[in-house]
């Protein structure tokens, strides 16, 4: 994204998916314009697209990674392979001198028939015996290392075939993640001052609409505990306030909502899933109103963005291009569900809620920012 393009989005971008109110809550558009309300939609449309797009793109970067992995494993254990296909032909090869160097035209039998000191022969016949196991031996380690290395072989051209298909699927939801932002960006410098600080407003009455909603429905009327892991995923997540959101960072510097909640978890020895959609999928589920600090609340219907529960109906999250890591309420997109990383862990006795930087619930984007962290 181009400097200029992303200090317009910091300037003007807006939550995605907040729940829309009367257009009479925004200011009456020019004759022929469109309203706030249907801009907000545009908008919220858009950001839902690229934020799919890169929840998509995060996980074929993780399937790669892992393909990576196996690619490197199946080289590794076909080299060690070859090297004792090597040995064992080496091993074949000197039983075959042997052979050839002991032929006498007489059997081993005939030659025992023969002997002066059948006793001596016998013994003889013991070691014989034991020479023709160990050739046998031999023989069976060269044919069984042979087909181990055919196979290693092949499945070691798959998993390379494989790697690449990934390479290439990822190059193609990469395209697909900057071809919405694009849009996004378009969108946001066809505005003017004042219809970026009427969906400024309309947004905030939205979301504490939503958001008052939510509450009285009695989904956030439990007060729980964070246990241990969960209380250092919190302040983890806390430490990274003002941070900017980049698509598929996983920090340092920038995160992207999935992005965050995994490093949060991953900084707490609680390692979970890369993606939203991954999260959603394998972490144990929990209804809203036992929500707990360091719990994940997923948004939309596939599951594409995420944030980390702080408590008393907040959240920490990584919203959009453009934006920075904030807190928000629980509502500031329509709620999936919440999930939850240790299901076995016993809350804290007491906790102490991290102290929150001033401004830790700005950085909407509406307004220019004067400072990055």
């Amino acid at each position: 994204m181009s400097g200029r393009l992303l200090r317009l989005v910091c300037t003007a971008a807006l939550a995605a998916g907040a729940v829309l109110v009367p257009g009479s809550a925004a200011a009456a558009p020019e004759p022929g314009a469109r309203s706030v309300a249907a801009l907000l939609t545009e908008l919220q449309t858009l950001y839902r697209e690229a934020e799919k797009a890169t929840e998509s793109y995060n996980a074929t970067e993780e399937r790669l990674k892992r393909q990576r992995a196996e690619t490197a494993r199946l080289d590794r254990a076909l080299a060690r392979t070859r090297d004792s296909l090597h040995d064992s032909r080496g091993a074949a090869g000197r039983l075959a001198r042997q052979q050839y160097q002991s032929v006498t035209g007489l059997s081993p039998y005939v030659r025992l028939l023969l002997a002066h000191d059948p006793q001596r022969a016998l013994d003889q016949g013991h070691v014989i015996g034991q020479l023709a196991r160990e050739r046998a031996a031999t023989v069976g380690r060269l044919t069984g290392d042979t087909k181990k290395a055919v196979e290693l072989a092949r499945r070691a051209r798959k998993a390379l075939d494989a790697r690449t298909a990934l390479a290439e699927r990822r190059e193609k939801e990469r395209d697909q993640v900057r071809t919405r932002l694009h849009a996004v960006e378009a969108l946001l410098a066809s505005l003017t001052p004042g219809q970026l600080t009427a969906l400024a407003d309309l947004e905030q009455v939205n979301t504490a609409e939503a958001q008052r909603e939510l509450v009285a429905s009695g989904a956030l009327s439990s007060t729980h505990a964070p246990t241990p892991a969960g209380e250092r995923a919190v302040r983890y997540a806390v430490e990274q306030l003002g941070k900017p959101y980049e698509w598929g960072a996983e920090g340092p510097a920038a995160f992207d909502c999935s992005g965050l909640t995994s490093k949060a978890w991953g900084a707490a020895g609680t390692p979970i899933p890369r993606t939203s959609q991954e999260q959603w999928a394998r972490l144990e589920r929990v209804p809203l109103d036992e929500l707990r600090p360091g719990d994940l609340v997923v948004y939309f219907p596939e599951a594409t963005h995420v944030a980390l529960y702080l408590g008393d109906g907040m959240v920490v999250q990584a919203p959009r291009p453009g934006a920075r890591i904030k807190v928000s309420p629980v509502a500031a997109a329509p709620v999936l569900g919440a999930v939850r990383p240790d299901p076995a862990g016993k809350s804290v006795r007491r906790y102490e809620p991290p102290e929150l930087p001033a401004g830790a619930a700005s950085g909407t984007g509406y307004a220019p920012e004067t400072s990055a962290r």
